[in-house]
């Protein structure tokens, strides 16, 4: 009895817990509603199942349960019950299988007239390209890929010269119009979600796989990776914005071409001696950096990772937290370099800098330090001179006051905070792993050995 007992609250409790749950799926933004009333189909097929299943137990249990002096009756078949069992099971199986069958014939008959985009995924972020004006997009290859050519473009192929690279994650589709979004990884196994869209597909290397859609509400949805593809998959987040059609035109004509981004001659540190004038007066003639100023070491770090923070500076994705008080003053200092020309420039002559390893400041068990660096190598190096592919700075020579201050920051949302600023956002994340103080001294300790 006490079994029965025990299965009849479990049955009751999951029904409970179902009607009053907060949980259930987002709210449906794209022309797949069909997807739902299939899931839905599935659920109540399945759920009715375990709910007769289960209370049909708890009947058994009850009505036969031991009687001093019963006997069980042998009877090994049973036509009526058996047919009936057929009959029913066949019944609830196509019941499930019928509207995915259609979902996916639909799901692979894409409207001629959907607009193409390219997803490239890649661990840990995503990146995406738009055919030009002519409307087709240009030939790639893997091997062709850089850090000057990240999408691996054909400079050959006349269809990839107006390509518009959008080398950030977030994308942007127009409202009410279907779309084709081709997929396509460099590496390993990824996956394109968006949940409120309620289709996903894999992206394989070596294979160009696709999804479409018709999104149906304006606004910011968040793009994930739900194929597990490294121990940054957790942080692998972009953006899809989904905007009216005249907003789309003017964020596309924005975007930068193959061609442009090509064509963008690389800085020049004679020029950009002058305009580091400014930033002298804090990091020191020869970015060797001031503590007594807040301000850190520039010499050693990657050209493309200064002009980076430069650019978020500028844009304010960076140094807008009210408990980012140094950050608030770089605003100021990069808005005295007047455009992206500036701030290649100003980039290119930190190159020249001697790079003399920062004085030491902070102490620690390395031990420990080197256990928990082993999360941090996977991205900026077991040498901690970081990977431009994955977006991880340089660690290694730089003011170690400084990291453990922007570790901090991460860790307690002052950065990484601006929606897009997915890289630091990343941080965020990965930051977590340091529960305390002592934590974050140890693995700057570690650091400076490297």
């Amino acid at each position: 009895m006490a079994f029965a007992v025990v299965l009849i609250l479990l049955v009751v409790g999951s029904v409970v817990f179902h009607l009053l749950s907060p949980w259930y799926f987002t709210e449906l933004a794209s022309n797949w509603a069909m997807v739902d009333f299939t899931v839905d189909i599935t659920f109540w097929v399945t759920g009715g199942v375990f709910v007769f299943v289960n209370l049909f137990m708890a009947y058994c249990v009850i009505k036969f349960r031991y009687k001093k002096g019963n006997r069980a009756k042998y009877e090994p078949e049973n036509k009526k019950l058996e047919v009936w069992l057929t009959a029913i099971t066949a019944v609830g199986v196509a019941a499930m299988l019928t509207p995915g069958l259609i979902v996916w014939n639909q799901f692979v008959s894409v409207p001629e007239e959907a607009h193409v985009v390219e997803a490239v995924g890649q661990q840990w972020h995503w990146t995406f390209r738009y055919p030009g004006e002519d409307g087709k997009l240009g030939e790639v290859d893997n091997e062709r890929i850089s850090s000057q050519n990240p999408f691996g473009i054909d400079p050959e192929d006349p269809n990839g010269q107006d390509d518009v690279v959008v080398y950030n994650p977030e994308a942007h589709i127009p409202l009410d119009k279907p779309v084709k979004l081709l997929l396509r990884s460099k590496d390993v196994l990824h996956n394109f979600t968006v949940a409120q869209f309620r289709v996903k597909m894999d992206l394989v290397p070596g294979m160009d796989t696709f999804l479409w859609l018709t999104p149906t509400k304006s606004g910011r949805f968040e793009l994930l990776c739900e194929e597990l593809c490294g121990i940054g998959h957790h942080t692998m987040r972009g953006a899809v914005i989904v905007d009216e059609q005249d907003d789309f035109d003017n964020w596309i004509a924005a975007q930068p071409t193959f061609a442009e981004h090509m064509a963008t001659p690389p800085g020049d540190a004679t020029v950009g001696a002058a305009q580091y004038a400014v930033c002298a007066a804090c990091h020191g003639p020869q970015g060797e950096g001031v503590t007594a100023l807040n301000a850190p070491k520039l010499s050693g770090q990657s050209e493309w990772y200064l002009k980076r923070q430069l650019d978020y500076y500028k844009n304010g994705l960076r140094g807008t937290h009210e408990d980012d008080i140094f950050g608030q003053q770089m605003i100021g200092m990069a808005a005295t370099l007047a455009n992206a020309a500036a701030v290649s420039n100003v980039a290119a002559y930190i190159q020249t800098f001697p790079d003399n390893p920062a004085e030491k400041t902070i102490d620690g068990d390395t031990d420990h330090g080197a256990k928990l660096y082993r999360v941090c190598a996977y991205c900026h190096g077991g040498d901690g001179l970081g990977k431009q592919a994955l977006n991880a700075p340089r660690l290694t020579g730089m003011s170690d006051w400084y990291l453990a201050r922007q570790l901090n920051h991460f860790k307690d949302g002052v950065r990484g905070a601006h929606l897009q600023d997915f890289y630091g956002y990343q941080m965020g994340l990965m930051g977590q792993s340091l529960h305390d103080e002592q934590a974050v001294s140890d693995i700057i300790a570690y650091i400076n050995t490297l």
